[in-house]
């Protein structure tokens, strides 16, 4: 997972279903017109719920992250789990701070089909209540769909309402369908559904089939609906979130267990004591329910926030001000807050519910007006795009959400969608491919150098040459012994991924190619299909007179900044340079800082700054640091 990189995952091993002859035009939306006549749900109804769980996808009959198949996300966890690949990192210590010994995640324990909760099962359900075969509602869009529906009817008659033309009438069932097991995580995914109604929604999907739904804008929303279904009350507690999330207090322990060692986090007094500049985006790599085991384990780490799959629900850990140990650097731990998505990286067509994505970017923005988190890459984060401390850790970093998740969908959802701020000349461009078309190949989601499932991707991959044939660069952090770095859906080392930007180092035909890791790295780049759009923004260089400047994966402070008592900290640079002549995108300029929190006790932690200040930059596909004072900075 993001601060540890569980395991367990949790999605079917085997490729993709293609059970089905490639769908005509037209053939889903008739598909939903068919199941909601047969079952008397609302035609809007199911297509705003189809809509909140998969934006109408199919994804070739995979599963998605949670193990839910088909337009409906009907899951089916027990098939899931069958042969699910592993995709553990466990060499990555959460905390990221070399003063204390590393804390480094162990594997969890793999649960039984029969401890799955009826979330992670309602496939069997709607088997049950259509008369259609598990396989042929995980590998037929239309009997998906159906079963979808007959859930819907079920739902309806569960909350004892009768059958109803007025989509108004279907609250309760679709709070129902959601899974949700509390009141106001069953409302909010009601009142998103609803709200997908009245606005209507229209987008060709994954199979290349345009669907819509039109606004009905005079539809309400009764949420009396959902409150008569009987569900627990979530304890709110201290919960920091926006009012538009179903936000649950779930506290990570803070205990000592023994010889000095403590868990699972620490305490601080943020932004009092030190800024919040990051969210840190990471998929947990365990299901919801092993995921809270965790996170409540003293001897384990923590994060801030988990969200759950099917309905976008979030629990919430530690209270922002203190400092979670999530992202296997001290540095960017001390200064972020941490998010858990519950989902597998890779395995094998990696896709998250609309729900999820929703409630997340609620989130972020919640975050990021409290704070003045800046809405970029170089702010929010993906656990992938975190730097190793030091060139030791460099290859022990996770690389969740991974090269599946749709930055691009996501940033539209935060209100910052990735368009063009330049001309054709710009000196520096935002990656930006079509997810849904982009379809990169890469392998090693079930075994190592075996393709995995064609699926849309936010990633492009970065060649020594403008050529498709040209080998990959080379990450010499990843690959100490010079190696070209491969396809595997783990291997970040000649990955840019959408939102990122770099500065433009030349141009030729249909590639362009970008300063990255202290090379010259080349992506395909076609003004028919572009894979990036032009920007503008600030860029940095060695200053005059320097060949070369060291580049970090911290911006700690100088020795002399450090008070008696207090060891101070390397700054060890990483093992690559940023060489004259190159440009990189700059984020924040920073002083150096560290957070000094080595025992349980808290009267002696301390935050010590430095004159030295830092640059952040976007440097390969982690960013990185350089000292302000190596460096000038212009206009890209």
């Amino acid at each position: 997972m993001a601060s540890a990189a569980l395991l367990l995952p949790l999605l079917s091993s085997g490729p993709a279903a293609t059970a089905e002859e490639p769908p005509s035009s037209g053939a889903l939306q008739a598909d939903f017109a068919v199941a909601a006549g047969r079952y008397g749900v609302p035609q809007s109804v199911l297509m705003a719920v189809s809509y909140l769980q998969s934006r109408w996808d199919t994804h070739g009959g995979a599963p998605s992250v949670t193990g839910g198949y088909g337009p409906m996300h009907l899951t089916d966890a027990r098939t899931a789990l069958a042969e699910a690949p592993h995709h553990s990192h466990g060499e990555e210590d959460a905390r990221g701070d070399d003063s204390r010994t590393a804390r480094v995640v162990t594997e969890a324990a793999l649960p039984e089909s029969a401890e799955l909760p009826a979330r992670l099962r309602t496939l069997e359900r709607a088997a049950e209540l259509s008369g259609l075969s598990p396989e042929e509602l995980r590998t037929s869009t239309a009997a998906n769909i159906q079963g979808g529906a007959a859930l819907l009817a079920a739902a309806q008659r569960e909350s004892g309402r009768p059958a109803s033309g007025d989509p108004a009438d279907w609250f309760g069932a679709v709070a129902r369908y959601s899974g949700a097991d509390d009141t106001a995580t069953a409302t909010t995914y009601a009142n998103d559904v609803f709200d997908v109604i009245r606005t209507g929604e229209r987008r060709t999907t994954d199979s290349g089939q345009t669907v819509a739904l039109a606004p009905a804008p005079d539809v309400t929303a009764d949420a009396a609906q959902a409150a008569a279904l009987g569900l627990r009350t979530a304890d709110k507690g201290p919960t920091e979130c926006p009012p538009t999330v179903a936000c649950e207090w779930i506290p990570a322990p803070y205990e000592e267990f023994g010889d000095g060692d403590y868990g699972n986090h620490d305490k601080a007094n943020r932004p009092v004591s030190q800024q919040i500049d990051y969210i840190v985006v990471h998929d947990t790599e365990a299901t919801w329910d092993v995921t809270l085991k965790l996170v409540q384990d003293p001897t384990y780490v923590s994060w801030q926030y988990s969200l759950r799959s099917s309905d976008g629900h979030i629990a919430q850990h530690l209270p922002l001000k203190d400092v979670g140990w999530h992202a296997g650097n001290w540095f960017v731990n001390a200064k972020s807050v941490g998010l858990e998505h519950e989902g597998f990286l890779t395995a094998p067509d990696s896709w998250y519910t609309e729900a999820m994505y929703r409630t997340s970017a609620r989130l972020v923005r919640y975050l990021a007006a409290r704070y003045d988190i800046p809405v970029d890459r170089q702010h929010i984060l993906g656990h992938d795009t975190v730097p190793g401390t030091v060139a030791s850790t460099i290859r022990g970093m996770h690389t969740d959400p991974g090269p599946y998740w749709d930055w691009a969908h996501y940033f539209k959802l935060l209100g910052r969608p990735i368009t063009p701020s330049a001309g054709p000349d710009a000196g520096v461009v935002t990656i930006r491919p079509e997810y849904a078309a982009h379809q990169p190949l890469y392998t090693g989601c079930v075994k190592a150098g075996e393709a995995c499932a064609p699926h849309g991707s936010g990633a492009v991959r970065l060649h020594t040459a403008p050529s498709p044939s040209a080998p990959l660069v080379k990450d010499i952090g990843l690959r100490p012994g010079g190696q070209d770095s491969t396809t595997g859906v783990n291997d970040t080392g000649a990955r840019a991924s959408t939102g990122q930007q770099f500065a433009v180092a030349e141009r030729r035909g249909e590639w362009t190619a970008i300063w990255y890791l202290g090379q010259k790295a080349w992506f395909h780049n076609p003004k028919e299909q572009p894979t990036a759009v032009n920007a503008r923004g600030p860029v940095l260089t060695p200053r005059e007179g320097l060949a070369e400047v060291p580049v970090y994966g911290r911006a700690y402070p100088e020795a002399s900044a450090y008070p008696a008592g207090v060891p101070v900290q390397s700054v060890s640079p990483l093992p690559y340079k940023l060489l004259a002549g190159q440009r990189y995108v700059v984020g924040d300029r920073t002083p150096g800082e560290y957070y000094f929190a080595p025992v349980f006790d808290t009267t002696g932690h301390r935050v010590v700054r430095g004159q030295e200040e830092y640059y952040e930059i976007q440097f390969g596909h982690r960013v990185a640091f350089v000292k302000a004072a190596d460096v000038r900075v212009s206009r890209g």
